[in-house]
């Protein structure tokens, strides 16, 4: 190895080692941890954690949050983590609404808006309506921090790291470029990443709805794999398998709404007919909700069969405006495909995803915290 590798090697590990001890302090919460505690948990020498809590405390990262009692010696003291030294915006850009939530570093939502936006309206318009909303969000949030007491205030000012935007695909992850967005057309090939990139000065990733979701409920806790089924104006699952964020080679994995379950079934948007996302549709704006839960808790079991998953867990405005009958319609279907496999009734579990509205908003700012803490986003 050559000087020059083992230069970039140490950088590299350097990084590694500071998203360590900072997602150790996210996860201890105020009640903080201790730098023994860290270089256990870590695998790291007293001496380098020693290093990196300084200089995070030098950058406002972290903080004292008061002394523990040892079993031997002095009381140890111990660090948590600024949460409101750094922000993150995350934007849902729905079909027909906007959602821009500011999250700290802990991924709590500070400030929220929401406005109705149909993405039919063309690319100008919708591009002014982010700008608009985000600017304005991060304006708020300052003059927030100016009218609070000097004693309140941190001692850096916070850190933007950058907008999320998350949006129904197909889109290309990787170079933030929209493909034919189901119902829309005509943003196929639209660059939305450096656009608003352009439009905002400040960095910019773009990903599905579905993945953000996903990926906020990963980094949130939820262990193990699982699908984040989200139906509102569409329907689309986000895949996290062994703790991280699947997304496939070209972002299209979790396409969930658009597997075909009724060869002479009703058209979709998409171009097939008898898809899972045409049939709940279908089925809701007749008001059986009932068929809706059936013909999703049919694809969840679909998805479950094909990936092994652990979980199903369920949001978006159709689910939180009916919840009890999607899961109970949804777990059935998954228990009477078990019995017939001869497989535990409770072995894939249902349940709500948590957050609500703001659900996928709030995983699009982990786009850009969850790298920060080293968490992968596939």
């Amino acid at each position: 190895m050559n000087r020059t590798d083992a230069g970039v090697n140490l950088l590299g590990l350097r990084s590694h080692n500071t998203a360590l001890v900072l997602d150790l302090l996210r996860t201890a919460g105020p009640d903080g941890i201790s730098r023994l505690e860290l270089a256990e948990r870590t695998g790291l020498t007293p001496q380098a954690v020693s290093k990196i809590t300084a200089r995070l405390r030098q950058e406002g990262l972290a903080a004292e949050a008061g002394r523990r009692a040892s079993t031997g010696g002095k009381p140890r003291t111990v660090l948590r983590l600024v949460p409101e030294a750094g922000h993150a915006v995350g934007v849902h850009l729905d079909r027909d609404e906007l959602r821009v939530v500011l999250a700290r570093l802990d991924g709590r939502a500070e400030r929220e808006r929401c406005v109705p936006l149909s993405l039919g309206a063309g690319a100008r318009t919708v591009l002014d309506a982010v700008a608009r909303e985000v600017t304005e969000l991060l304006e708020g949030a300052s003059s927030g921090a100016r009218s609070s007491s000097e004693a309140d205030r941190a001692p850096h000012a916070p850190v933007l790291l950058g907008v999320g935007v998350a949006l129904p695909g197909p889109l290309d992850h990787a170079r933030g470029v929209l493909h034919r967005v189901t119902g829309f057309p005509e943003w196929d090939g639209f660059p939305l990443r450096d656009a608003l990139a352009e439009r905002l000065g400040a960095p910019v990733v773009v990903d599905k709805d579905t993945n953000a979701a996903a990926l906020g409920l990963a980094v949130g806790g939820e262990r193990g794999s699982f699908a984040c089924v989200h139906l509102g104006t569409g329907l689309g699952a986000g895949l996290v398998i062994g703790g991280t964020l699947h997304r496939g080679a070209r972002t299209g994995a979790g396409e969930f709404g658009h597997q075909v379950i009724q060869l002479d079934g009703p058209p979709c948007s998409c171009g097939n007919r008898g898809c899972v996302e045409a049939l709940c549709l279908a089925a809701l704006g007749r008001g059986d909700v009932g068929e809706a839960a059936r013909v999703l808790g049919e694809g969840a079991a679909n998805l479950a069969g094909l990936l092994d998953i652990d979980a199903v867990l369920l949001g978006g405005r159709a689910i939180a405006a009916a919840p009890e009958p999607f899961l109970h319609g949804v777990a059935a279907v998954l228990q009477a495909r078990a019995r017939r496999e001869g497989s535990p009734q409770d072995a894939v579990r249902v349940r709500l995803a948590p957050h609500g509205a703001r659900a996928v908003a709030l995983g699009a700012a982990q786009l850009l915290l969850a790298p920060l803490f080293g968490r992968e986003t596939g």
